[in-house]
C-alpha cells in the first residue's frame, strides 16, 4: 500500500473530478475506504503493482456507487440523480454525463457479456492505466486490449444512450 499510495490518491482524484463539485468524499477518504475493502483479500495481497491498482480502481468505483446509492436513498425517496462526466474516450460514445449508479449497472451488465473487456474499461477508464499496462496485467497483447476497448466503448455507449432514452 505505501508503495502505491500516491498513485491511489491520483486515481481517487481522477474519479472525484468526474463527480459533482459538492461531493462529500475526498481522495484520501476514497483511498482509505477502498483499502478497507481490499485489506483481507489474499488475491489482492499477492498481486503485483499493476494488478493491485486494477483491484483498487474497482474498489473505489464500488465505494462511489455505494455512496451515490446512499445519497439517492436519503433524498426525496431515492430519486436524486448523481451525474458524472465521462472520460473523453467514453463521453463521445455515451453522450457526456451519466448517472453514476446507471453507469455501474451498465458495467455490471457488460461484465456478464465480456469480462475481459470490462476489466479493460476499469483499468483504463477508472485507474487511468495505459493500454500497454492493461495488456501486461491481463496477459494479452496491446492490440487485443485496443480491440476490447473499442468494442466496450461501442457497447457501453449504446447501452447508456438506451437507458438515457428510457
Amino acid at each position: 500500500m505505501p508503495a502505491v499510495s500516491d498513485e491511489l490518491r491520483a486515481i481517487a482524484a481522477s474519479f472525484l473530478r468526474r463527480e459533482r463539485d459538492d461531493h462529500t468524499l475526498q481522495p484520501t477518504a476514497l483511498v482509505h475506504e477502498a483499502y478497507l475493502r481490499l485489506i483481507d483479500n489474499t488475491v489482492v495481497a499477492d498481486a503485483d503493482r499493476d494488478r493491485f491498482l486494477g483491484f483498487a480502481a474497482r474498489a473505489m468505483r464500488q465505494v462511489l456507487v455505494d455512496h451515490a446509492r446512499k445519497v439517492r436513498a436519503q433524498k426525496r425517496g431515492g430519486d436524486a440523480w448523481r451525474r458524472v462526466t465521462l472520460h473523453p474516450d467514453l463521453a463521445s460514445a455515451a453522450g457526456g454525463e451519466v448517472d453514476l449508479v446507471e453507469l455501474n449497472d451498465v458495467l455490471e451488465k457488460f461484465e456478464r457479456v465480456d469480462p475481459r473487456a470490462c476489466r479493460v474499461v476499469e483499468m483504463h477508464f477508472f485507474a487511468g492505466m495505459g493500454f500497454a499496462e492493461v495488456a501486461g496485467v491481463l496477459g494479452v497483447t496491446e492490440r487485443t486490449v485496443l480491440k476490447d476497448w473499442s468494442m466496450a466503448r461501442a457497447w457501453l455507449g449504446r447501452e447508456l444512450r438506451a437507458t438515457g432514452d428510457a
